[in-house]
């Protein structure tokens, strides 16, 4: 199959590599300096179940639909930040409405399925999530991802029928080292990843603690799951009920995983924009719409707007 890959940062290029060395012909859209690496030099990636390096099919969005058709491609994979979703999709207006390409969304949030479906419609909609993977741009062309790197997929918003699309792609993303699974309402699934999310990210891009480190102390750890909680009230404004049961799976899963840096810590480390408004506000707006109260979470994405950081102690001269 050829697959284009929007956003090819280090979760995208991450599953790139694995589709290629499966044998299957990948384009990558990348921009500035990581695109320059990716064309010039190709691509590397470094995980511990995966060692690839080799030449890649890379371009701008723009050379994109110049040179090729949306229908060339079998499968769009959408692995951009959130915030940038409703910008690629009216740069890409055109180009997308003249085929019939289904797109899949590999992104944090719950909002970006919505925008796609308005946009293509729900039939070409297919929502998704990445499970259990740190990934990050450690140089230009340059990835260094960790985990095991799991995707969920399903229609969009839900659906009780089987469909033939997803089990082919599920079978094809598991031949690749993908470990893949269908699932019948990935609404629920994609609230139940915004509650590791909100736990760990804004605490993690506020202390620059990685998220074993938060999980494990006694303070900091009660804060994620307390958040959590308040995402899981969240939910509910989108018809998804999340119980005890799902936040402590959630705790426990993030609290066993791989020391890793969130990727909004790392997005403030390098001082790029921050997925604030599509994680922390997703929560805060929800709970508001449903007349709940979402301290923990309103208070660390507060702190995060005011560009609080963590002192830095100078030595003592003498």
């Amino acid at each position: 199959m050829k697959f284009l890959i929007i956003g090819a940062g280090g979760i995208g290029c991450y599953y790139g590599a694995r589709l290629l060395q499966a044998g299957h012909g990948v384009t990558l859209v990348a921009r500035g300096e990581h695109l320059e690496a990716l064309q010039q030099r190709g691509l590397d990636v470094e995980h511990e179940a995966l060692a690839f390096s080799g030449t890649v099919d890379a371009l701008s969005m723009d050379a994109l639909m110049q040179r090729d058709t949306c229908n060339e491609y079998d499968l769009i994979i959408v692995a951009l930040k959130s915030g940038a979703t409703a910008t690629w999709l009216e740069q890409s207006r055109d180009w997308l409405k003249a085929g019939t390409t289904p797109v899949l969304s590999l992104q944090n949030g719950v909002d970006n399925e919505p925008m796609i479906a308005q946009q293509l419609g729900a039939a070409r909609t297919l929502g998704g999530l990445a499970v259990r993977i740190g990934g990050h741009i450690i140089a230009p062309g340059r990835i260094e991802a960790r985990g095991p790197a799991q995707v969920v997929m399903g229609c969009w918003p839900d659906t009780d029928e089987d469909d033939n699309r997803l089990d082919t792609l599920a079978a094809l993303f598991n031949a690749a080292g993908i470990p893949t699974r269908v699932s019948a309402n990935i609404r629920y699934e994609l609230w139940k990843k915004l509650v590791i999310n909100n736990g760990v990210n804004p605490l993690s891009a506020l202390t620059g603690l990685d998220t074993r480190t938060l999980t494990a102390d006694p303070v900091l750890g009660q804060a994620v799951y307390r958040m959590m909680q308040e995402t899981a009230v969240a939910a509910r404004a989108d018809g998804v009920e999340l119980t005890c049961a799902d936040v402590d799976e959630m705790f426990e899963l993030i609290s066993q995983f791989d020391a890793i840096k969130t990727s909004m810590l790392v997005d403030r480390e390098k001082g790029r924009p921050l997925e604030l408004d599509d994680i922390s506000g997703v929560v805060i707006r929800r709970c508001e719409a449903l007349g709940e109260a979402a301290p923990w979470t309103a208070m660390v994405e507060r702190l995060l707007r005011l560009d609080i950081r963590p002192l830095q102690w100078l030595p003592q001269p003498g």
